[in-house]
């Protein structure tokens, strides 16, 4: 009789069973089913005949003459090939004990025997020959210590019945039924059959008390540390390591670095020096440093290096060439180095190839009442590839970690950690789905994996650093990205495009795009992410004949990154209370909108945008760089060499190109940052510029904008404006001035001088924090199509403008990625469309909650609308928004929101050219139409008038909104010419009109008002001499039903192009550039205090303008004429007046409001002396 439920074996003790089962759990399926082990009689007998059987063991050992227990040694190995399988087993190689033995109880239970047979001890199984592994495994085997022990007993096995097991039909698990003393030869039998390992059924429901005590009690394994006197590695004693217990740590620092293994052998040690200096560098030492792909030979190279040993005392696994210390249990795996001692565990991940590594510091957590919750840090290495089954291996691994953490260590403060292997690129994924890589579920899939750790109460340390700080990866932030960059590249770990290593390792087109694999996940209420970097991104040189005690020679054959990947280090803060968890203001948005099917591929938007030419050129993008080039080599001249002693200047693109989101008819905007005055930079600039003319530049005129004069220029066929900031420690300390807090005193400079230099630093702190630049741009590129075509973008009139939609949207991108850990760029818009739909505008200010976090900006109530900017001095963007301009934009975002909800939508619907216009002249019943009429005039002349008569046109908008705030008014920003019109004609007549929604008002009232505002607005149009010329323009404003507009069109005609140079006189005379340099001498560096960069805070009540410009006027002890008026205007923004030019008369054609005056300011000293925004008055000591 034989039954495979019992079994007669030999068992090691338990002390040695830890290297074998390192490998065992890995490579042997009858890993916890069995112990290590030697079958004697396998199978042995049924149950019921386990007493008979004893027995006869008993008699037949007493029948032999040896009584001592045998010495057992197992030093040989090797493998055999049985039903398709490698079975790998560890053997003695010259004994036959307990031969004799085995033959004797087989011949009594009357079975054959092959005396050639030989006993050994499994340690693991692969499918064939052809495994890859085979090689891989034999070589480990030969890295395990000699096993050595005293045979004292003989074992019984039974196999577990346990029908509630999780699949009953597998074979169960083998429990120790008896023992066979070879010294007394008595059997000892269980009273219960003992399982040789822990079980992991729970013991029933726990307390509190006795969870949070459970959630404490430290792991079952302990690091290795270097034994000095030995010169060894041993492990650390137990009763150690509370000896070595940390100082209070409340902060930590944590790297990870995959080092990318080879598979072949023997394996090339060439990298290893590039590797270890990439660890040695200071950007990659921390507290923690956790390493991935990891092999036995790497390992007992790296235990070699004293500078490693020094740094971290501690590491999970020793090396395994000492032949006490076995050999790591996979080929790729996870190793972690400390600065503080751990215990640890090895878990597997849903039966995988590959295991989660879970550290427990014992002495470090939080205290929940007087119990630590020490801090668990888990690392992952998740299944790689990108097809159906790896991604659904990737989330079953995921969950499986994240559901252990959670369970086991819910009050723990937590960390995850390692190579998530989660592709990012969008184009890589939408490519993929097209040619039937992966599916859509797939793709839905990977979209849930970036959820999972969100949901689970773990925020990415990436995110946190580049929402809040900046992330300064972006190699080139004035250029579009390449068409394959969708989306999800930014902050990449592994990048193709920039490491030859990792190009080697993709295998299709599609691949080779940057991804974010590598990433640190810690609980937010725990932790304040305070840093992030990268590591490994310098090449060194390759030594294929390293030694780990050699120096470095001559033997270099090229150069290498040390890795496939970058490594990743990022800096924590312990949080003691609840600090590190986000502001009110970061969860003032929705979580991320599930997007209409036919709205997902992002590759699609790209496409119909190309359609429409919204993405410039090659052409395009080459003849802006060319013409950048050609202006700073012009302006410069090579000024920043010291040695002809000239002063240094620092040209810097801003606006739509600084930020890669130009189109073909974009301007640049340039800012120039010098140490020199303003006068004598732009007669340096001037003269400069004229020479270079026969080069292609000209000079078109000079704009007098609110802090200083503008160059118009073009280079080429490209416009350009040109502006000049002097500001000598911002010279002296660039580019690293922009990354200095606001209060840094490198900004104490005069307020001018800041406003100018305001877009520069908004500029840098976009780039920097906008966590996804390619989402970012797509979807900027969207916002901005629509609102144009929509007559919502125009700056000039109260709408939309660049900088208003960056900030917006930089908003949802941020608040979408922190609190939902992915953005794809249909998402983002479908998510900014609704959220804004339902926007609170007239109570609440749009912001960036991450660069605000304490802000006390309060509302003017002649502001409608706050979309609130970064860097001082002014924070509101919308200032020249009306409650015309802002009604329309509300409704026109909610309008967008319900289109996007609709089930049959598509872009081309969203974003179709013409049913802007075309529903604007037929929703309104009653036009306000301004009527421009020219003949006998140069274009020129007539594209001055135009753009004059254009600003004058807001004004009339906001004196409707005025005098019949009960209709409700829209102005489109683009003239209507006659449907028949051509540039042929000889004369020129077009039409600005503003729509009427009379409502429920009193009609006829309303339209008499109306009537007699816009007889004053034509009257004041006559009276400008310097734009209208009755000799060849008539201009006159009516009112018209919708039937009398006549067939109208968008005048679509290039007005850009009727430019001419401008004489030395259009650009200022001596007079007006010694001006400038008078009030630069009047605000000198360091008069004035640093302007913090968030708003007002009240200590009173301020005295009003009027107040102040009456004391200056009548005080005798005052001088007015040393002082200027800032007020702002409703076309240029904010302007300067002196106080003895400025007129209170209501009736007078220049009186401005009050209630538009900025600030009053000392000529003498520059000093600003009442400020309505801060709140500051030096006149009666107010506010």
């Amino acid at each position: 009789y034989s039954s495979y439920d019992t079994a007669l074996c030999i068992i090691p003790p338990k002390h040695l069973w830890t290297a074998v089962d390192n490998l065992r759990m890995v490579y042997d399926p009858a890993y916890k089913k069995w112990p290590p082990h030697i079958d004697l009689v396998y199978p042995f007998v049924p149950v019921n005949k386990l007493l008979g059987a004893s027995e006869l063991v008993i008699s037949l050992l007493q029948q032999q003459s040896e009584t001592s227990p045998p010495d057992m040694r197992l030093d040989g190995t090797a493998f055999f090939s049985k039903d398709w399988k490698l079975t790998y087993f560890l053997y003695n190689k010259s004994s036959t004990l307990f031969k004799d033995l085995r033959e004797r109880v087989l011949s009594s239970l009357k079975r054959d025997y092959d005396e050639d047979e030989q006993m050994y001890m499994t340690v693991g199984q692969t499918a064939d020959l052809t495994d890859p592994l085979m090689d891989s495994i034999i070589r480990k085997l030969d890295l395990l210590p000699t096993l050595e022990w005293k045979a004292e007993k003989i074992h019984i096995l039974v196999r577990d019945k346990d029908e509630t097991r999780t699949d009953p039909s597998a074979p169960g698990k083998m429990r120790l039924w008896g023992e066979i003393d070879l010294a007394s030869r008595t059997l000892l039998t269980m009273q219960t059959p003992v399982s040789f390992y822990e079980d992991q059924k729970t013991a029933g429901p726990k307390n509190d008390e006795q969870s949070m005590v459970s959630e404490s009690r430290p792991l079952t394994r302990l690091p290795y540390t270097f034994d000095s006197i030995g010169f060894k590695w041993i492990q650390q004693p137990k009763s150690s390591a509370l000896d070595q217990a940390p100082p209070n740590v409340e902060s930590l620092t944590v790297a990870n670095y995959n080092v990318h293994a080879e598979f072949r052998h023997p394996p090339s040690r060439a990298r290893y020096p590039i590797i270890i200096q990439n660890l040695l560098e200071a950007q990659a030492r921390a507290d923690v440093l956790i390493l991935e792909e990891v092999t036995d030979d790497f390992l007992s190279c790296l235990c070699k290096y004293e500078g490693i040993r020094d740094i971290y005392p501690f590491i999970s696994n020793g090396p395994p060439d000492q032949e006490d210390i076995g050999p790591l249990p996979y080929h790729l795996n996870i190793v972690v180095l400390s600065k503080w001692p751990f215990s640890w565990d090895l878990t597997s991940l849903c039966n995988t190839c590959r295991g989660s590594i879970v550290m427990q510091f014992t002495n470090i957590g939080k205290l929940e009442g007087e119990i630590l919750m020490p801090l668990i840090l888990s690392a992952v290495h998740l299944s790689s590839g990108l097809t159906n089954a790896s991604v659904t291996k990737k989330e079953q691994e995921l969950g499986s970690i994240l559901s252990h953490l959670s369970k086991t260590y819910p009050r723990n403060p937590r960390i995850l950690v390692g190579d998530f292997n989660i592709p990012t690129s969008v184009y890589t994924i939408e490519t993929a789905v097209r040619r039937n890589e992966i599916s859509p579920q797939s793709r839905n899939a990977l979209a849930r994996l970036e959820k999972l750790p969100i949901e689970m109460g773990l925020v990415d340390a990436w995110v946190s650093v580049c929402v809040q700080y900046g992330d300064i990866s972006e190699k080139n932030p004035t250029q579009p990205n390449s068409k394959k960059a969708l989306g999800g590249e930014k902050g990449a770990t592994y990048d193709p495009t920039a490491n030859h290593l990792a190009e080697r390792t993709t295998h299709s087109d599609f691949d080779k795009r940057p991804q974010r694999y590598d990433r640190i996940l810690v609980t937010k209420d725990d932790f304040n992410v305070t840093g992030f970097n990268m590591f490994g991104q310098k090449m060194g040189d390759l030594q294929p004949d390293f030694d780990a005690d050699s120096k470095d020679g001559d033997s270099s054959v090229g150069l290498s990154y040390g890795s496939d990947h970058w490594g990743i280090r990022c800096s924590l803060r312990l949080s003691t209370n609840t600090s590190a968890q986000p502001t009110n203001s970061r969860k003032l948005i929705t979580t991320s909108l599930e997007v209409k099917q036919n709205l997902t591929a992002t590759s699609q938007l790209v496409t119909y945008l190309s359609e429409q030419s919204v993405f410039p050129s090659d052409i395009n993008i080459a003849m802006r760089e060319s013409a950048l080039s050609l202006l700073k080599e012009v302006i410069t001249q090579d000024d920043d060499n010291p040695a002809r002693g000239l002063p240094a200047f620092v040209l810097v693109p801003v606006g739509s190109y600084g930020l890669g989101v130009w189109t073909a008819t974009s301007d640049i905007n340039c800012i120039c940052v010098g140490r020199i005055s303003p006068k004598t930079f732009f007669a340096l600039a001037i003269q400069r510029l004229r020479k270079a003319a026969s080069r292609g530049i000209k000079i078109l005129r000079r704009l007098d904008a609110p802090f200083g004069p503008i160059l118009e220029l073009a280079v080429g066929h490209i416009k350009m404006d040109l502006q000049y900031c002097s500001a000598v420690s911002i010279a002296e300390t660039w580019p690293a001035a922009l990354a200095l807090p606001s209060t840094d005193p490198v900004f104490n400079l005069p307020h001018s001088t800041l406003a100018i230099l305001k877009p520069v630093r908004d500029l840098d702190y976009l780039r920097r924090t906008i966590p996804d630049l390619a989402a970012f741009r797509l979807s900027y590129h969207v916002i901005k199509c629509w609102s144009t075509r929509r007559g919502i973008y125009a700056a000039r009139f109260g709408y939309l403008s660049g900088i208003q939609i960056s900030i917006l949207l930089s908003r949802v991108c941020k608040l979408l990625l922190y609190q939902n850990g992915s953005i794809s760029v249909p998402t983002i818009l479908a998510t900014f469309y609704r959220h804004y739909a339902e926007f609170d505008w007239d109570k609440s200010s749009v912001f960036d909650p991450f660069f605000h976090e304490n802000l006390s900006y309060v509302r003017t109530r002649r502001e409608p609308m706050a979309i609130l900017g970064f860097h001082g001095p002014r924070l509101n963007t919308a200032l020249t928004a009306s409650v015309s301009t802002t009604q329309t934009i509300i409704r026109e975002l909610r309008r967008a929101d319900a289109m996007l909800s609709e089930t049959e939508i598509a872009w081309p619907k969203l974003l179709d050219e013409n049913t802007g216009a075309i529903e604007f002249l037929s929703t309104y019943t009653t036009y306000i139409k301004i009527t421009a009429r020219f003949w006998g005039a140069s274009l020129v002349k007539i594209n001055k008038t135009l753009e004059w008569l254009e600003s004058k046109c807001t004004s009339l908008l906001v004196e409707v909104g005025r005098v019949a705030p009960e209709i409700r008014s829209r102005i489109w920003p683009v003239r209507f010419v006659n449907q028949d019109a051509s540039e042929e004609d000889e004369e020129y007549e077009g039409y600005f009109l503003i729509g009427l929604d009379l409502g429920e008002s009193n009609g006829g009232q309303a339209l008499n008002t109306l009537e007699t505002c816009i007889h004053t607005f034509d009257v004041q149009l006559s009276r400008d001499e310097k734009f209208f010329d009755p000799k060849s323009s008539w201009i006159n404003t009516t009112i018209v039903p919708q039937r009398k507009l006549g067939k109208l069109r968008l005048d679509n005609r290039d007005w850009g192009k009727y430019t001419v140079e401008a004489e030395d006189e259009d650009i200022g005379d001596s007079e007006f550039w010694a001006s400038i340099e008078a009030d630069e001498a009047r605000e000198p560096s360091g008069k004035k205090e640093t302007r913090p960069s968030h708003g007002p805070t009240h200590g009173g009540k301020l005295r009003s303008a009027g107040d102040v410009l009456n004391r200056i006027r009548w005080d005798q002890a005052m001088d007015s004429s040393d002082y200027i008026i800032g007020y702002e205007d409703r076309f240029s923004g904010a302007m300067e007046r002196s106080v003895d030019s400025w007129k209170s008369d209501t009736t007078h054609e220049e009186f401005i409001p009050e209630h538009r005056i900025l600030y009053f300011k000392r000529k003498s000293d520059g000093a600003i002396v009442w400020d309505r925004e801060e709140r500051r008055d030096e006149i009666f000591g107010s506010g």
